[in-house]
């Protein structure tokens, strides 16, 4: 078979081949808004770290297996490996870099530190991701698998283990990281609701 001419519609030799076809896509991260051209197949995990060079989310399993890639979507919990950047233009976009900065911790990041929720730290920028979103979730009433009470969600220990179920953790530190976000909930809510959480 015959390779086409250029005049049938083949890249003349020696000039580059066109690039895929790329999208644009304005996502505001970390309250900076960013505009791209993307190829519509990259997640937005691997736009947040290749394209935007956000390291702080970590690709761990690629597959949504183990939350590592938590980022907030307009303040919902997403697994940034799972969903393609185009599909959010126009969005809110926060990663850990977004939630604090090393002279102004989020409240939760201090809390991590002080219960050594962190451990290795390879998983802790989703842990984070999570708690933030697992906090606003149960303040908006949000129900789990394990709430009983459809109309009367509130903050406990077993709710924390359940909607915090998708960020693994191999170091183990689950009950410092119960305990860092119950310590943040406490402060945000009454230390009464620390009891809850026990």
């Amino acid at each position: 078979m015959t390779p086409p001419t250029a005049s049938q519609g083949a890249a003349p030799s020696g000039q580059p081949q066109p690039d895929p076809a790329q999208l644009p896509v304005t996502l505001t991260v970390n309250g900076q808004e960013r505009t791209l051209n993307l190829d519509p197949r990259v997640s937005l995990l691997d736009t947040l770290r290749e394209h935007l060079h956000l390291t702080g989310t970590k690709k761990g399993c690629d597959h949504g297996q183990c939350g590592a890639c938590t980022v907030l979507l307009d303040g919902q919990r997403v697994l940034s490996c799972l969903t393609l950047a185009v599909m959010h233009d126009g969005q809110e976009v926060t990663t850990v870099e977004g939630l604090g900065t090393p002279d102004d911790l989020h409240p939760l990041q201090d809390a991590f530190i002080r219960h050594d929720g962190y451990q290795c730290g390879y998983c802790t920028p989703g842990q984070l991701c999570s708690s933030v979103g697992t906090l606003d979730e149960i303040a908006r009433g949000v129900p789990s698998h394990v709430t009983d009470d459809l109309n009367d969600v509130s903050f406990s220990a077993n709710e924390l283990r359940e909607r915090l179920s998708g960020n693994l953790c191999r170091c183990a530190a689950y009950p410092n990281i119960i305990a860092a976000v119950s310590e943040v909930h406490a402060a945000q809510n009454g230390a009464a609701t620390q009891e809850a959480a026990q």
